[in-house]
């Protein structure tokens, strides 16, 4: 067995499948690690994702909640969106708290990077870590029916540990609020 962390992947030829203003389906022929000829979908982001971790001084937090195509089911999840791969990540990130939550911070933090699906896609998020939050006017897209609900650090801690929050930035996001609390660095 090879432990080598080169590439074991052989590209033959590839083809686009679908491509939007989002994202891009790409089918590669490849000749895979085991030698044998195959096939590999990924699909390419266009977008960064961005997650926030808006909390208080009282250890609230803030969540929004709407119903997700993709699932066919409602989710609770932190503050996040899709930001400008051209544009400053911490940047993108202030438009996405103020426009879901109306929350704007003094003060942000990198707590967290992280491959989202990283067996179909590209897809790349950074979480921040919001305090010292002012309530400003929400201005949700169009396309977004948001509801958002601020409740203690830890309920929402709790609601990821009973499967209640299943979005993969949110839950990573609280593990690591959660870690970062035992540890007293927040």
């Amino acid at each position: 067995m090879d432990n080598s962390t080169t590439n074991p992947w052989k590209i033959l030829g590839k083809q686009d499948i679908y491509d939007n203003a989002w994202i891009k389906l790409t089918e590669y022929q490849v000749i895979h690690p085991g030698g044998g000829n195959g096939i590999y979908g990924k699909v390419h982001f266009k977008n960064k994702a961005l997650g926030i971790v808006a909390l208080d001084e009282n250890n609230n937090i803030w969540l929004v909640g709407q119903f997700r195509f993709t699932t066919n089911s409602y989710s609770w999840e932190i503050p996040e969106g899709g930001g400008d791969l051209c544009k400053v990540p911490l940047e993108e990130a202030k438009r996405e708290l103020l426009e879901e939550t109306g929350l704007v911070a003094k003060h942000w933090k990198p707590i967290l990077n992280m491959h989202l699906s990283n067996s179909v896609s590209d897809e790349e998020a950074i979480i921040f870590l919001a305090t010292g939050l002012s309530q400003q006017k929400s201005s949700p897209e169009p396309t977004e029916q948001l509801l958002v609900k601020k409740l203690p650090f830890e309920e929402a801690y709790q609601m990821c540990l009973r499967g209640e929050i299943t979005d993969s930035m949110s839950v990573a996001a609280l593990l690591k609020i959660k870690v970062l609390m035992l540890e007293e660095a927040l």
